[in-house]
Parts: C-alpha cells; structure tokens; sequence
C-alpha cells in the first residue's frame, strides 16, 4: 500500500509502498479515504516533544475511511461501517482514569500516529473499540478534522464549565479555533474572538463571534473587561506566551482559564490574583469516546462544518512547509 513515512525527526517524509497492517482479534482494518493534517503530525515528525513517537513512522490520527476486515472480538461494527481513527488509538480500560471517564488520560493509552503507526496510509490498522462510527451524513472530508480539532475544542469547551449565554474568549482562530467559534456558539455561548489579520477576524465574525479584536492593534485585555465585565472561560488554542497571558487577564473571578496549544515557553501564572479571584487554570487534552461521539453530532447537525482544504498524499511535504510557515486557514485534508 501507499504510506507517507518519516525515518527521521526533521527529515522529509517519502512516499513509500509498505505492506498492509496484519490484524487481530481486537482490530480492524480501515481503508483510508481522508485524512486531516494536524500540527501535532509536524510536531511528531519533528521530535518536538519529550516523549518521542516511534520511528519510522506513519503520521495521522484523523483517518476516516471504510472497515474492510474486523477481528474475532469486534461484535459492534461490520465490513463496510464508515468509522474514524482517533488520536485516542487506545486506552488500558481498567484504571483509574479510564473507569471515571477520563480514558484520555490513561498512562498506558496508545496515540495514533505517534505511538503507533497513524493514517497517511492507503490502509489503518486499528483497535476496533476505539474508532469511532461517522454520522451518515457527514462527508469524509468534512468528518476527518473533528477526530482531532473538533473533539478538542469541544472538550475544551466542556472541560471550561461554560453555561448558555455566558462570554468565552477563544485565544486563536486557525485550523482549531474556527471550531472552538462555531461548538460555542452551538452550545449558546457569546463569544469573543481574538487572533491578527482582517481574513481571521472576518471569519470569526461569520462564524458568530459577538467581538473581534485583532491582538496586534487593539488593546486586547482592556477592550474584552470593558465588553463583558471578564469573560467566564478563555480557550487559548494560541502558542504564543503572550496569547497564553492575555487568556488569563480578560477571566473574570471564579472564571476558567482553558489552556490547548501547546507553546514552547513557560507561562508564569501570579499565584496571588488566582487565589484572590478564584480563578481556574486548566489544560485540556483531546477527548474521549463519547467527546467524539457528540462533537460529530453537532456537525451532523449542520452546527459545526471545519473549513477544509482539500490535498492528496503526495503533497504531504509541502503542506508540512506551509504549516510552518503559518499560511494555512483552516484545516488541511488529504484525500486517499
């Protein structure tokens, strides 16, 4: 089968043909029709982290296609179901963590394209209690970035306790923010939006947001306290320290402070004024099973549609450059 593969961290990924993935009793096999691009892929790819992925490695964990073969033990799915291969490949089901709801959290949890062998692939071998079916109403390609920035905004969302009719500021507006705009306002959120750029903020204002503030002209902390007396949760999808501080500035007290991105400084967090107001700083990781299963509904909803730019694997490198290079709006998927 055809595979993007990367042998090396900062290397080039190459075009390959490997063998398809043997299943077992507790797998399936999936046919890859689509695939989102996510930065964790570049990250990966890149040895960013202090855990590192296997190598070599196939990248992807928003692989969408059609079961083609299932193991002896799978009895919930049959050949031809359209299901999704998360970034949650799997989860040890038996600890703490997975037995309160919070298999995201497992310490012995498997990362599709990280841990093991992800979808840019032709085939995925998965584990056949974790992919999760897709809406029928809901196209491959517009299903494939909700197995990973959906699910993680709405979880942020959730995580952040937010009540309909509330104010949250969303801290970005890229390939997951777009997102965290439309599932807030599909859960009767007012929102402000914050990112650069009229192509950003013009989007958020389609989207819904109530106010759009552009954090490289406006005075961002003053005019969001001025608006909404603080607002009850921030989701700072940002990587930039200084967005990750202005998410803390504009809570209001007893408000939350919902941290996704993942940037490489510190953020300094003053101990006293979180105490004194009560203030929560959280962070917030993907999602699970049942996260999934609602955030896909909202889209088949028609509430939540990701803004896709349609791409095949053979562009998986240049489209890896213009991640990096931040010229990207929305989400990149590649068909298969």
């Amino acid at each position: 089968m055809k595979a993007a593969v990367n042998h090396q961290f900062k290397g080039q990924l190459e075009i390959q043909d490997i063998d398809v993935p043997e299943i077992t009793s507790n797998d399936v096999l999936v046919k890859i029709h689509a695939c989102g691009v996510c930065h964790t892929d570049l990250h990966a790819c890149h040895g960013d982290w202090p855990v590192k992925p296997k190598m070599p490695l196939v990248p992807g964990h928003e692989g969408v296609g059609e079961v083609v073969k299932i193991g002896a033990n799978i009895t919930h799915l049959k050949l031809g179901d359209r299901v999704g291969i998360p970034w949650l490949y799997s989860a040890c089901g038996q600890c703490d963590y997975c037995l309160s709801g919070d298999e995201n959290l497992c310490l012995s949890q498997q990362n599709s394209g990280y841990s093991v062998d992800g979808s840019y692939a032709e085939y995925c071998k998965a584990n056949g209690n974790y992919v999760i079916k897709i809406p029928d109403n809901l196209s491959y390609i517009d299903a494939a970035p909700l197995f990973c920035a959906g699910v993680t905004t709405y979880k942020a969302l959730k995580v952040s306790d937010a009540k309909p009719g509330n104010w949250v500021a969303i801290f970005g507006i890229g390939g997951l923010g777009h997102l965290a705009v439309q599932y807030a306002i599909a859960m009767g959120l007012k929102v402000v939006a914050i990112d650069t750029g009229e192509d950003k903020l013009n989007l958020a204002k389609s989207l819904g947001a109530s106010l759009c503030l552009d954090f490289k002209t406006d005075d961002v902390v003053s005019q969001v306290l001025e608006h909404t007396n603080g607002v009850h949760a921030s989701i700072c999808t940002a990587v930039s320290k200084s967005g990750f501080e202005q998410s803390y500035q504009v809570i209001r007290r007893g408000g939350k402070c919902v941290l996704v991105g993942l940037p490489p400084e510190e953020m300094p967090l003053p101990i006293f004024d979180t105490v004194l107001n009560g203030v929560s700083v959280v962070g917030s990781i993907v999602g699970t099973r049942k996260d999934l299963i609602e955030c896909l509904d909202f889209a088949a909803q028609g509430k939540v549609k990701a803004i896709t730019i349609e791409k095949s694997l053979d562009d998986i490198n240049a489209i890896f450059d213009d991640m990096q290079n931040a010229e990207i709006t929305g989400r990149v998927v590649m068909k298969l």
